[in-house]
Order: C-alpha cells, then structure tokens, then sequence
C-alpha cells in the first residue's frame, strides 16, 4: 500500500480573478488558489484519495494563504518549501464573455520556478501511485531540473506518470522551448490529457483529432491511456484500439472556465485508480468521459478553481442522465 494516490510537482500560485467594481469605480479581484497540478490534486482529495504536492512559495501573505488552503484540503504539505527570496508568483484573470480567460503572470522570478532538484523529496514520489507534471515547472531551468529529478524517481521506482502540457504561450521565451517540454513529457508519461489546442500545437491544424491522437500515440508507445478535451465540444478517450467520446455537459451556466481541464483529468485520474490503468475497456472509459465531463461543467458555474471543485455526489447527479 503506498501512502499517496497522487503526488503532483509544479506551480502553485495566486489567481486574482475579476470579482465586480468598487464604489470608486475600479475593479475588484479576489485571490484564489491556484497552479495547474494543485488543481487537479484538489479535485482527487475532493474524491478522497490521499494526495501530495512538491513544490515552492514565497515566504510572504500569499505563500502563507496557499499553504493554508493545500492544508485545509487535505493535501500533504511536507515539500511545500516557503523561501524568503522569492515572491509568491501571482496570476490575474480576465474573463472574457464566452467565459474564456486570459492570463497576466507576475512570475520573474516567482517562488515556483526556483524549486530545484536537491529540494525533491523523492521519497514521497516513490511512496505514491501515481506521479503528475506538467510544462510550467520547466520554464525555467531551475525548476526544470527539480521536474527531471521527479520523473526520473517516478520511472525508476515503477510510479505511474501523468502529464498534461498546460501550454501557455507567454510564459515562454520561446515556444519551439514550449514545443521541446510537450515532447519530453509526452515521452515519459503513462496518462496524458491534452486539450485540442496543444495537440493542434504540435501536430498542426486538423479536422481529425482522432487520427492526430492515434499518430501521436503510435509515436509515443508509453502513453497508455490518452484523453483529449475539447471545451465544448466534449472529450475523447483512447486506449488500445479504443476511442471513446462523450459530450460535454452544455447546460450549465459558464461563469469562469479556469481549472476545467484541471477539474476533468482529476476526476479522470480518479476512475484510473479505482479501476487499474489495465483493466480499462469501453464501458469503464464512457462511463469515465461522462463523470469528468460532469465535473469540469460543474466547476465552470463558480470562480476561481481550487476551491471550487464539486463533490462525488454533485457530479453523479449531473451525470445521472447520460
């Protein structure tokens, strides 16, 4: 029995996210917890598996706030580092009218990015289920080492690894860099969610997501299970010589889009370990596209991501009519 489900690496920020005007006129943000990797573990502790994050903030309000909220959701903290030198790295969100978002990162140099590989605990890695990472934390080259050295204990002690590209584009200085990061992850992961941007990123526009996921899956034997998500358009699965697809939940009332890839791959990565990553079939992998699906409908109706996540129950009963 290893003593985590998930242990995921990477950024934790705070994500100021539009909340009305002030009586002077100006606008009002409110601070949320956020990063990509705590997100999705968020979602997983939600569902009661037993989850761990690695990674840095600063020593300062905001650090001391996302340690709090890792805290009280019951996510292990022991290789949270708080460090002096560096800010808290801070995210402000502007949510567009269709409920997209866009990102202005304050992050040169944030707290996240100087994680570096002597600070891994690689022995809460090798005790955990499942390994997740994404690109963000190899932005830079300090944190891009401290992200070898987790993969690296994940591959060497037989953990699985999940990855998700998480592009965004102006957090690179280059994005054939970007591009470089996606391949190594894909090149090392057993789950991979990507979302139909990212793999247009890579392989191109195309009009047949099916077979530019069946390419790049041939082209990447270690992935063993994929799932691709496409906004509203719904989500994909493949595994084997399976595809299976399920529509997104489209009457939910869009508030704020953040942490809806996040939302799904959690609850994706949830049914992976109730069920075995090989014993997968087409039943198991519908039924796992639809309570994903379900969750990151349900997240969308709120602000902000983290805490924001929806039950077991709540999604059963969103998903109860499919």
């Amino acid at each position: 029995m290893k003593k985590y489900d998930v242990t995921a690496l990477g950024e934790l920020l705070v994500d100021f996210t539009e909340n009305g005007t002030s009586a002077q006129g100006n606008p009002l943000f409110e601070a949320n917890p956020g990063g990509a990797p705590c997100n999705v573990l968020s979602m997983l502790a939600r569902l009661g598996k037993r989850t761990a994050f690695i990674g840095k903030v600063g020593a300062d309000m905001f650090g001391n706030m996302l340690r709090g909220a890792l805290c009280g959701a019951g996510i292990d903290t022991e290789n949270l580092i708080s460090d002096g030198r560096y800010n808290t790295t801070l995210a402000f969100v502007h949510t567009l009218s269709d409920g997209d978002r866009e990102f202005s990162f304050y992050r040169n140099l944030g707290a996240d990015t100087m994680l570096s590989g002597y600070e891994v605990n690689t022995e809460i890695i090798k005790n955990s289920r499942v390994f997740h990472f994404g690109t963000l934390s190899s932005t830079y080259p300090v944190s891009r080492e401290a992200t070898r050295r987790a993969v690296n204990a994940a591959a060497q002690n037989g953990v699985m690894i999940s990855f998700d590209p998480n592009l965004r584009e102006s957090l690179w200085r280059s994005l054939d860099h970007a591009r470089a990061e996606m391949i190594y992850g894909l090149s090392k992961c057993d789950i991979l969610k990507i979302s139909d941007n990212e793999l247009e990123f890579l392989c191109g526009k195309t009009e047949d997501y099916d077979a530019a996921m069946r390419g790049l899956m041939n082209g990447y034997k270690n992935i063993k299970v994929a799932f691709l998500t496409r906004g509203a358009d719904g989500a994909s699965a493949y595994y084997k010589d399976i595809i299976e697809s399920a529509d997104a939940f489209s009457d939910v009332s869009v508030t704020d889009t953040t942490g809806a890839g996040d939302t799904f791959l959690g609850c994706a990565l949830s049914r992976i370990l109730d069920y075995g990553i090989d014993s997968l079939d087409r039943k198991i992998l519908k039924e796992t596209l639809i309570f994903a699906n379900a969750g990151a409908a349900l997240v969308t109706t709120k602000k902000g991501a983290f805490k924001s996540m929806p039950s077991k129950d709540e999604i059963y009963a969103l998903a109860a009519g499919r």
